[in-house]
């Protein structure tokens, strides 16, 4: 007998097996009973029914019946379960709060982004490795999980991806043959009677003036037809819409971790600030002038923010302790300059890392601080983009501030802060004059930096970016 035959086990719902036979008598298939293994038995009843296949596909030969015997075979399993387990975090995490991206029952493709582990640093996607469907969730929403840990379960291939189209089913002779022509339908013999017209109702009476209802019966239907429902907003953090509701929303891990740091920076650091301004003309008539050669070139637009991270690092080469922190007993000196670029994103504020800006130039530091951005838009910073920084610049200009006074990132020791770029009537050798102006702000710790360094620090920062030139001739 030649094929497989193919069969299911009702103890393994989800496994499909397949075998055959050859090479034996049909007096030695009454003799042995077919038996079948994998984790449970094939009852008595499929193996008569195994039998009476094989007997009914034997082949004479010198009178008795000859098989073809073949091994016993196993398919693989069908329908198997993988189990999506947390990836390893960073060495500076320990665990993460989860957030799914997907419920019971959906369809996911390879990759897709099943969940978010949000640690107090950045956020960690866990992709799908396989495709098929969610089956099942091994923890809740918001729970903390740690490396390792399982996190959901997804049926093999019971749905994965976008179905396959059906094959038009072809047209049936009877559909495809035309529709027999209407048979005339019979006039009637005689006409109906014609319809007897409704009675018309009485007139209404005419409603009486407003001037004769009484006052409290005006205001009252005005407030009825005044009257709207207001329903509570469906997002609270984006509106207010006056349903004297409360909401509690559980804080996530990196706005905890904020505020924690931003507390210790209080507690730890002496913070003092002191300001300056800065004419913007120069740097926008350089910016002007140069923005298409410099767009073409590098395939980028030329920033105002390229101009105060090169001053900065000029500036912090001409003053190390300000790139220097306290440690303990001791002050740390860097031999090195790493510029954090304070990046505001719905989850929170970020700070990734430009590293040895000392060696970069213009075009340089434009495209590191593109490419940081669109990390950070995207949620794909990792914890090594934001790790470490001697020194942090944060541009709160580009939200429309006048002045304000920055917050040391600890554990630096020093934060420049930028602002909005306003007109206003300056004087210039005893003339008033409408200028762009920039007022800056350096935020330091009092207790490595003095107060000279710092304003010598924020007056070579506006020197460099009032004039770009002196970082060239390097005076």
């Amino acid at each position: 007998m030649a094929g497989m035959i193919k069969f299911s086990c009702k103890l393994l719902p989800n496994s499909l097996y397949s075998f055959g036979v050859r090479g034996i008598s049909r007096s030695a298939v009454k003799r042995h009973n077919l038996r079948a293994t994998k984790s449970c038995q094939v009852g008595a009843a499929l193996a008569n029914t195994l039998r009476r296949e094989v007997a009914g596909g034997c082949q004479m030969t010198s009178s008795s019946y000859v098989m073809q015997r073949r091994s016993f075979h196993l398919s693989p399993v069908v329908c198997e379960e993988k189990v999506v387990a947390c990836p390893p975090f960073p060495e500076s995490v320990a665990e993460g709060d989860i957030r799914w991206e997907k419920n019971v029952g959906d369809a996911v493709n390879v990759d897709d982004v099943v969940c978010e582990i949000e640690t107090d640093k950045t956020s960690i996607p866990v992709p799908a490795p396989v495709a098929g469907v969610i089956s099942k969730r091994l923890v809740d929403d918001g729970s903390t999980v740690k490396a390792g840990q399982q996190l959901c379960s997804i049926t093999i291939g019971a749905g994965g991806g976008a179905p396959a189209a059906k094959p038009a089913a072809a047209p049936s002779p009877a559909a495809a043959a035309p529709p027999p022509p209407p048979t005339p339908v019979a006039a009637p013999a005689a006409a109906p009677k014609a319809a007897v017209p409704p009675p018309t109702p009485p007139p209404r009476a005419p409603a009486p003036p407003k001037a004769s209802m009484p006052v409290a019966a005006i205001k009252h239907a005005q407030a009825i037809d005044a009257a709207t429902v207001k329903l509570p907003p469906e997002d609270p953090t984006k509106e207010i819409s006056g349903t004297r509701t409360e909401y509690r929303v559980k804080m996530n891990r990196m706005r905890l971790k904020i505020s924690e740091r931003l507390k210790d920076a209080q507690n730890t650091n002496a913070m003092l600030t002191t300001f300056n301004e800065i004419d913007m003309s120069a740097i926008m008539d350089f910016r002007k002038t140069h923005q298409e050669t410099f767009t073409k070139k590098h395939g980028i637009k030329l920033g105002f923010m390229s101009a105060f991270v090169k001053a900065a690092a000029y500036a912090l080469q001409e003053q190390p302790t300000v790139n220097a922190v306290i440690e303990g007993s001791e002050i740390i000196y860097r031999d090195y300059i790493d510029i954090s670029v304070a990046v505001a994103t719905p989850k929170g504020l970020v700070v990734p890392v430009l590293r040895n800006v000392e060696s970069m130039n213009y075009a340089d530091i434009e495209k590191g601080i593109n490419a940081l951005g669109e990390k950070a838009k995207s949620g794909k910073l990792a914890v090594e983009d934001m790790d470490g920084g001697t020194f942090t610049i944060s541009n709160g200009g580009v939200f429309g501030s006048l002045m304000g006074t920055p917050i040391i990132n600890p554990p630096q020791s020093a934060i420049l802060g930028m602002h909005a770029t306003f007109e206003r009537p300056v004087a210039i050798k005893g003339q008033v004059v409408i200028r762009p102006m920039m007022y800056i702000a350096l935020t330091y710790d009092h207790r490595l930096i003095d107060g000279r360094e710092a304003v010598l620090f924020l007056r070579k920062i506006k020197a460099g970016v009032e004039d770009p030139r002196i970082i060239v001739a390097g005076v």
